[in-house]
């Protein structure tokens, strides 16, 4: 990153707010124009404005270089091989395994996507820290807020890139830009450090306007302490303990439970509650969310008033095909769609011979042409396939702890309203409930990477993912596969990158 790039970023975060993130609920004030930082941090207002702004970068990866059916974040989706691209062109190298290069665009806006947030989050950090214009309680809630964002963006980069520059202070001057890379621990260090932090700062359990809460920085936690475990650091059943405790806070705190139904993971009147313990938030007045129209079919289709924009992202359909028959996440229009009626006309239905990603569909983005839907980042099902998932490691691949069996059991009970609950559980069929019901939710890479283990979809068992071919690939995964590469420009700018 290059002073100006920072710079330039910072002044138009804390000013441009509404500019660069109508996406946001809680930002929705207009600017008049520019001003530096050291003219900012003046007011109460100044301050929520800077924190709110440091959310910015959660929505990075979903708008960045979205086009016809294009984004960034489908390449995490694209690389398991599970998926595909309907309509041709953009990200071949990634939907093939083959041929990825450091200087791959969608390399330089995952970067982007993790660095430019973190500066945000260390320049507000600094300043909040030295303010002496809000009480202690708004303090602590702000930056409880912050450390978490700071945990969130380091963890993402560091499960992407692996070792790589750890800065916690704003970058005030060219003597600053070139920091050394970090390693791993260092890393996982400061992100644990940093949702500590956050858990002692008093925030609330839920919160309906979509703000981190106590039960997000717990959450996090426990899937930080769940990867520690694995891949790379390898740190074992001391850190999967950590993470079956972590998660047990949030079960025990009786503040989240499954929605019933499927369909009510859409509803824009629950959003922010219930199963939604952390959400990307979107605006219904600015509707800029265009994932609904990046998943729709292609060959084009008039499902929908605005339905041309279609085709960047599908199931491929070995993965669809591997949930079992009577699994309700592949009945129509609940994780999956392989009909739906026409866009004006109800009664004809029209019938697609590939199955389509239902998870973002927008009911009033349908007729408006506008989607304000919020994205899942954290569900309660997550935590519960964590909790679960962290106890067979513990007790060497099987378990038969309630408290895990009872996590599992209601995550695949809703997916089949017959089951009964077991009287113990594998870790194969734990990360096989993964797989199906966090599908698409780009979490699935970063499970395969940390478990170095990944689905056959054909053979329908666990296997180890170096050496497997997944059904899209061209090649098996190999170990250099499993980190992104440094962007080509970065290295340039830094050479201690290389």
């Amino acid at each position: 990153m290059t002073t100006i790039k920072i710079n330039s970023r910072i002044t138009t975060l804390l000013i441009g707010l509404a500019l660069l993130c109508s996406c946001n609920k809680f930002l929705d004030e207009n600017p008049t124009g520019f001003i530096t930082t050291s003219a900012y941090y003046k007011t109460e207002s100044q301050i929520r404005a800077a924190v709110n702004g440091a959310y910015l970068g959660l929505d990075d990866m979903f708008t960045s270089d979205i086009g016809v059916g294009v984004s960034a974040a489908f390449s995490l989706e694209y690389i398991t091989g599970y998926s595909i691209r309907p309509r041709n062109g953009a990200d071949q190298a990634w939907l093939d395994l083959k041929n990825l290069i450091n200087t791959d665009g969608r390399y330089e806006t995952w970067w982007d996507a993790t660095f430019y947030p973190l500066e945000n989050c260390n320049s507000a950090i600094d300043h909040i820290s030295n303010s002496t214009i809000i009480s202690d309680s708004a303090k602590n809630k702000y930056l409880g807020e912050l450390y978490f964002l700071r945990a969130w963006y380091y963890f993402q980069a560091v499960r992407l890139f692996g070792p790589i520059p750890l800065k916690t202070t704003p970058t005030t001057d060219l003597s600053d830009i070139q920091p050394p890379k970090a390693t791993e621990q260092q890393i996982y260090d400061q992100i644990v450090s940093d949702l500590e932090k956050a858990e002692a700062a008093g925030l609330p359990w839920t919160d309906v306007s979509g703000h981190v809460t106590m039960g997000a920085v717990k959450s996090l936690l426990a899937h930080v302490y769940l990867t520690m475990a694995g891949y790379p650091l390898q740190k074992g059943n001391t850190y999967y303990q950590k993470a079956y405790d972590k998660c047990l806070e949030v079960v025990n705190s009786g503040q989240y439970a499954l929605f019933s139904s499927y369909k009510d993971l859409r509803d824009p009147a629950l959003q922010n509650t219930g199963e939604h313990i952390f959400m990307l938030q979107r605006n219904q007045q600015n509707a800029n969310n265009l994932m609904h129209f990046a998943l729709m079919p292609y060959p084009e289709q008039p499902i929908s008033i605005n339905y041309t924009g279609g085709g960047g992202l599908a199931p491929n359909m070995a993965f669809y095909h591997s949930y079992a028959p009577g699994d309700l996440r592949i009945l129509n229009e609940q994780f999956y769609y392989t009909q739906l009626p026409k866009y004006g006309a109800p009664n004809q239905i029209i019938k697609f011979s590939q199955a389509y990603i239902y998870k973002y569909w927008d009911e009033a983005a349908e007729t408006s042409g506008k989607s304000g839907e919020n994205l899942p980042l954290i569900r309660y099902a997550e935590v519960l396939l964590d909790l679960a998932e962290a106890k067979t490691h513990i007790d060497g691949g099987q378990t038969t702890d309630p408290a895990a069996i009872k996590a599992y059991y209601q995550v695949h009970h809703r997916a089949f309203a017959n089951y009964k609950q077991p009287s113990s559980i594998s870790f194969d069929q734990v990360y096989k409930e993964r797989f199906w019901e966090l599908s698409f939710e780009f979490k699935t890479w970063y499970d395969m990477i940390r478990t170095r283990k990944t689905f056959d979809v054909v053979n329908n068992k666990i296997v180890d993912l170096l050496g497997y071919k997944a059904p899209t690939h061209l090649e098996p995964f190999k170990e250099s596969d499993l980190l992104f590469q440094i962007p080509f420009n970065e290295i340039q700018k830094n050479p201690n990158l290389k």
